[in-house]
């Protein structure tokens, strides 16, 4: 039983990963409790965020930081302050940004659907997308000549959610922004490094504090300094709309000390070892292929691959089997993004105890109903 089936919604077995549809990740006691603690004390949230800001740059090598509702606001308001450049009429006057330098360079295959679309996180912030080469391929000219007297800066996205070939580098495309004096921001929300891509030189960089972090829900930016100067003035503006909590915060900082203390070599040999124990079990059910792969975007983290065996009759499509794993009691969500092709996946970091084996389970009654 958890709160949720106490008030009559079905069980969920989240196969999916750490996806903000089905509540992004589950949070240890020690954050909880630094989260309630955080909730039943005053603050003066302003002296709050430069705080955490100061201490989440501690986890990052960043000159600063800020903390954010989610890793979407931390977009948001990261365009709103490269737009704006911290100036107080023009915070005030946003998403209207017109006459300032606003237009925001993204490659054609990082203009992604994750739930939202990522243009419309940039034109929350005030920011013009322009999105440059083709969806399979983009080259640096592309990128720089795409550049003119509007643009705020260069925007890269890091994320499985991204076409994988055929993009420009994140190197290239950071000497890009330097070359002309431009900000050069990421999009890290499910990264697991949270040092790597300042010290690689980017200026602005984004995170979920719910995903690799297991945080309550929010997020940070960090980067230079005078820009997330400028972020925290958004909170003035249309950040208020998007505003973080105290007990999201102190959950947030709690999760950050928590994640430095983890053996993450053994939680990527125990995702590998669920991922196997899952492929051998389904790949054992008479119609059905199982394979372990590794994350599109490179990660430790390893997912076993479902689909149809061709040599054999099932009665049912790949559809048709997701369809069924969603029906009932418990619910088993997938990964789909590869479903028009036919295929499944099922990611193993989320699992507790005994769902591996009733996904096993649910999967043969399936194929034997087909």
């Amino acid at each position: 039983m958890s709160v949720y089936t106490e008030i009559g919604l079905p069980r969920v077995i989240n196969a999916s990963g750490r996806m903000t549809k089905l509540g992004v990740s589950t949070i240890s006691d020690r954050v909880a409790r630094a989260a309630v603690a955080g909730g039943q004390s005053y603050v003066v949230i302003d002296d709050l965020m430069k705080r955490a800001g100061e201490l989440i740059a501690e986890h990052t090598g960043a000159e600063d930081a800020c903390p954010t509702s989610c890793a979407s606001a931390a977009i948001a308001l990261s365009v709103a302050a490269l737009v704006t450049r911290g100036r107080w009429s023009d915070v005030a006057r946003l998403p209207d940004s017109t006459g300032l330098p606003n237009e925001i360079v993204i490659q054609k295959g990082h203009s992604v659907e994750y739930g939202a679309p990522m243009p419309t996180m940039i034109r929350l912030g005030g920011g013009v997308p322009v999105e440059v080469g083709c969806a399979n391929e983009v080259v640096p000219a592309d990128i720089e000549e795409a550049i003119t007297a509007k643009t705020a800066a260069l925007f890269y996205v890091k994320s499985h959610h991204c076409v994988q070939k055929g993009m420009v580098d994140i190197e290239t495309m950071r000497d890009i922004a330097h070359k002309h004096g431009l900000p050069f921001m990421m999009d890290c929300a499910a990264e697991e490094d949270f040092r790597k891509y300042i010290a690689l030189g980017a200026d602005l960089v984004c995170y979920s504090g719910a995903k690799a972090l297991e945080a309550t829900t929010s997020g940070f930016v960090c980067g230079r300094a005078d820009i997330i100067d400028a972020v925290r003035k958004q909170y003035h503006g249309i950040g208020r709309a998007m505003k973080v909590g105290k007990e999201q915060i102190m959950g947030l900082l709690e999760a950050l000390d928590q994640y430095d203390e983890r053996d993450h070599e053994a939680q990527a040999r125990h995702n590998l070892d669920t991922a196997t124990w899952l492929a051998d079990h389904i790949g054992a059910i008479g119609g059905l292929k199982a394979q372990v792969i590794q994350d599109e975007a490179g990660r430790a983290i390893w997912r076993c691959r479902v689909e149809l065996d061709a040599g054999a009759v099932v009665g049912r499509t790949m559809s048709e089997v997701n369809d069924a794993l969603l029906a009932g009691d418990p619910t088993v969500w997938t990964r789909t993004e590869f479903l028009n092709l036919g295929k499944i996946d099922f990611d193993p970091r989320p699992l507790v105890e005994g769902d591996k084996e009733l996904i096993v389970e649910k999967l043969q009654s399936i194929i034997m109903e087909g």
